[in-house]
C-alpha cells in the first residue's frame, strides 16, 4: 500500500503521494438535493456514482450556470493556472470548466484539501462580486477525487475531461471549448 492521506466525509479521499489526481467540483445548488438522495440510496460504487451525477450535471438541466459565464470561467481558469504556475501547488495535465462544474487532472505538490479551498475560495470570491452576490456560497462544499493508477488511465482521463464540453454538446471539436485544456488559448488567459 502506498503512503499518502485517507480521509472520509460524504465521499473517501485517497491521495496516494507522487499520484496524479482526478477532481471534479460542481457549483452549490447545481445538483438537487432530490437528485443526490436519490443517488445515495442505491448501492453503487463511488466512481459509479460519480458517473451518475457527472451525467446530470452534463446535463445542466438544474440551476445555477454561474461558469457559462465568460467572466467566470475565465476566472476558474487563471485560478488554476496561478496555482499552477505561481504558487506551485500542482502540476496541471488537464481541465474544462463547464457550465455548472469543473473537471481536473493535476499532480499535487501539497494537499488536495489546500489546493482545492485555495482555488476555490479565490475563485468563489470573485466570481460573486462579479455577479453581485458577495457573500453567498458559490462551489458545493465537497469535491469528487480520484488516483490515477498507470498510464492508460491517465489518457483516458485526460481525454475524458478535454472532449467533456463536446459531450454536452456545448462544443464540436475539444479544441474549441475556450474553458479547457484542449483550447489552444487557455494557456494564455
Amino acid at each position: 500500500m502506498q503512503s499518502g492521506s485517507y480521509y472520509e466525509r460524504n465521499l473517501p479521499h485517497w491521495h496516494p503521494i507522487g499520484k496524479a489526481l482526478f477532481v471534479t467540483w460542481r457549483l452549490h445548488g447545481s445538483l438537487p438535493a432530490h437528485v443526490w438522495d436519490d443517488l445515495q440510496k442505491k448501492r453503487m460504487s463511488p466512481g459509479k456514482r460519480f458517473s451518475h451525477v457527472d451525467q446530470e450535471l452534463g446535463n445542466a438541466r438544474f440551476a445555477p450556470l454561474w461558469l457559462a459565464d465568460p467572466r467566470i470561467a475565465r476566472c476558474v481558469v487563471q485560478a488554476l493556472w496561478r496555482g499552477a504556475r505561481e504558487l506551485n501547488l500542482f502540476e496541471l495535465h488537464a481541465f474544462a470548466v463547464m457550465p455548472n462544474h469543473v473537471h481536473v487532472l493535476l499532480s499535487p505538490c501539497a494537499p488536495l484539501a489546500r489546493i482545492t479551498r485555495g482555488v476555490k475560495t479565490s475563485t468563489a470570491s470573485k466570481a460573486n462580486e462579479l455577479l453581485r452576490r458577495t457573500g453567498q456560497r458559490f462551489w458545493q462544499e465537497e469535491s469528487f477525487d480520484h488516483w490515477i493508477r498507470n498510464a492508460a488511465e491517465f489518457e483516458r482521463i485526460k481525454h475524458y475531461i478535454e472532449r467533456n464540453p463536446v459531450k454536452a454538446g456545448l462544443c464540436k471539436r475539444p479544441e474549441d471549448w475556450p474553458w479547457s485544456s484542449a483550447s489552444p488559448g487557455s494557456t494564455g488567459l
